[in-house]
């Protein structure tokens, strides 16, 4: 048992890409990293998307290749669970009653989807997308699935009715919001995705919940919904959000506030304990408050930058965050941070109705808080400067689109 360890809790794209910083920057002494899965490390955006759709191969998941992890001297422990975190010694408490000490210790342990919280959500057919395991379920089912229905039009929501309308089923979404994704990107936007599904063939029931999860003989039937009607579906995919892991550090004192309270330098109160990713509420030095990010870039960054922190290296983690969709025929990037209602206006350049634009959302001061690039590419950049500048942009400039972005920032 090393106690001299790095310790990463957390086998994901995170935990992996930790580990890989560790190496990257010197650091030669044992690297640990500790997973309840089998799978080697993989990312997660496939999973509603290229793989899913089966137009991508299982190893292009991967991190990793299984051979890297050897090649480097990281021990990977596949489906091993930790349980308990004693601070005072320095230790981990492993589901098999053995211990492992730690030097240092990184907490990527993610987020779990939200249960539906009605009755007859644990018949079969009754599917969540999380992990591999679960795009594969998702994908044998749709493979003969006629009717799906989708609770909840978050992401991962509309990323699964999609592929469910790719894959040929009649599929039916049903959100409590009067609209799509209505927290993250406010009515204005948020009706371009309402759009883009109904034009594909989705029927869309918002503003209602599901009440019941039917079934017969333990399959699932379909959704009651909360006026009455029914919704059949031999296929129900679960989105209604995920919750961040924060048992552990929770279990062990640490100070968890939607997500597992850290620094810029991604530190917990415990100078020997980091945390990154979705488990982390990560104060960000731009914004000037603690966020907890859900998305692909931030796992892929945030630990690194923790890696660093660990080693001792001075680290003020203030990334703008990112994230990207592809539904149907529409890719989008988004850069910034909006507080839910928080932004004044919101400005556009380029052809809504077609569904090639940016979106800009500005405070009262006229300071970009985010920007959407929706099928138009190489702006992203741009997109970012103006985010960072926090300064008031000329909103005429903003929609004039032979004015070159780059020169706004």
């Amino acid at each position: 048992m090393s106690e001299d360890a790095y310790v990463i809790v957390g086998a994901s794209l995170g935990g992996a890409k930790a580990a890989e910083a560790l190496r990257a920057e010197g650091f030669e002494g044992p690297v640990i990293l500790i997973g309840a899965e089998t799978e080697l490390p993989y990312e997660r955006p496939p999973l509603s998307k290229d793989y899913l759709l089966g137009k991508s191969p299982r190893e292009k998941i991967y991190v990793h290749p299984a051979a890297w992890y050897d090649e480097h001297d990281v021990e990977l422990r596949r489906g091993v669970t930790v349980t308990g975190i004693d601070r005072a010694a320095r230790r981990l408490t492993l589901a098999d009653g053995t211990e492992q000490g730690y030097a240092k210790l990184l907490l990527t342990t993610g987020s779990a989807p939200r249960p539906l919280p009605v009755p007859g959500a644990d018949l079969d057919g009754v599917l969540y997308l999380r992990t591999a395991a679960d795009s594969d379920r998702i994908k044998a089912a749709l493979a003969s699935a006629a009717r799906v229905a989708v609770v909840g039009a978050g992401w991962i929501g509309l990323e699964t009715a999609a592929a469910a309308r790719t894959a040929g089923a009649d599929v039916t979404v049903v959100e409590a919001a009067e609209l799509p994704l209505l927290r993250v990107l406010g009515p204005e936007v948020a009706r371009v995705f309402a759009d883009l599904h109904r034009d594909h063939g989705v029927e869309l029931r918002f503003g209602i919940g599901a009440a019941e999860v039917t079934g017969a003989a333990g399959r699932v039937t379909g959704v009651r919904l909360t006026d009455g009607t029914q919704v059949d579906a031999d296929l129900v995919i679960v989105g209604v959000g995920i919750t961040p892991r924060t048992q552990l550090a929770e279990a062990a004192g640490l100070r968890v506030a939607d997500g597992i309270v850290v620094g810029a330098d991604l530190r917990t109160d415990d100078p020997d304990i980091y945390a990154a990713g979705d488990v982390a509420s990560a104060f960000h030095p731009r914004l000037g408050t603690h966020i907890r990010v859900e998305h692909w870039a931030n796992a892929l960054h945030q630990p690194q930058a923790a890696a660093r922190a660990m080693l001792g290296q001075q680290v003020s983690y203030d990334r703008v965050p990112y994230f990207y969709t592809d539904q149907y025929d529409l890719g989008m990037e988004y850069s910034g941070w909006v507080e839910p209602g928080g932004y004044e206006q919101v400005v556009f350049r380029g052809d809504v109705a077609g569904r090639q634009f940016i979106a800009f959302w500005l405070d009262a001061a006229g300071r970009v808080l985010a920007g959407m690039n929706v099928n138009i590419w190489d702006v992203n950049d741009a997109i970012q400067s103006l985010v960072r500048s926090g300064r008031p942009a000329d909103r005429d400039a903003l929609r004039d689109e032979a004015v070159d972005l780059s020169t706004l920032a």
